[in-house]
């Protein structure tokens, strides 16, 4: 990383190596196929028109470049306008949407992901180059059979529990630190166990 990736990379997230992808100062980015609307969009990507894909190598497992995210849209119990909120979130969520953005945003800026009627969507299909590509990827990540050894857990990096994203800042913050020479990728990763075993343990996972 420190050779070939770009400056800043410890402290880079999502939306700086969008930037530096779709500005042409990034030669490869790999990460989520929700990015594909934006780089594949001409009035935010610089490099709409020259771009090629390919799923993420392996070493000797298939199934290893597979990930599964989860974008979801929650309303709080507290809140005091769920009814609104529910109404919200069904019209978000409904073809309506999809269509709507489709004819007045372009439909590469349609949300992938989020309904299986958008990829029978010829215009969809038509407009964006990603769309099979995407679809397939959704379909072949398998959370109950995700490496290469049988594990105890289900999930495909992201696993359902309250504390998995203060291990991954915990986690991201050693590697950021063996990144910036601060200490040995041993130190970091020995560290980012303890730190995982430790929010497990205080989350009582371990009774």
């Amino acid at each position: 990383m420190n050779n070939y990736g770009p400056p800043g990379a410890s402290s880079n997230g999502f939306n700086e190596n969008q930037a530096l992808f779709s500005s042409g100062r990034c030669g490869m980015w790999i990460d989520a196929t929700s990015a594909a609307g934006r780089i594949y969009d001409p009035r935010e990507s610089d490099v709409a028109e020259v771009l090629g894909f390919s799923q993420a190598p392996v070493a000797e497992t298939p199934k290893g470049s597979h990930w599964l995210w989860s974008w979801a849209l929650a309303i709080p119990a507290s809140s005091e306008e769920q009814d609104a909120a529910k109404q919200f979130v069904t019209w978000a969520t409904s073809q309506e949407y999809i269509e709507l953005v489709g004819e007045t945003e372009g439909w590469t800026s349609v949300p992938p992901g989020t309904r299986a009627s958008t990829y029978e969507d010829e215009r969809y299909i038509e407009a964006a180059p990603f769309a099979s590509f995407v679809l397939e990827a959704m379909q072949n990540a398998d959370p109950t059979d995700s490496t290469l050894e049988p594990n105890p857990y289900t999930g495909v990096q992201f696993v359902g529990i309250p504390e998995f994203q203060a291990i991954g800042t915990q986690v991201g913050q050693s590697i950021a630190a063996a990144l910036t020479g601060q200490m040995p990728v041993e130190q970091a990763l020995e560290s980012a166990q303890r730190s995982a075993e430790r929010a497990m343990r205080q989350a009582g996972y371990y009774d």
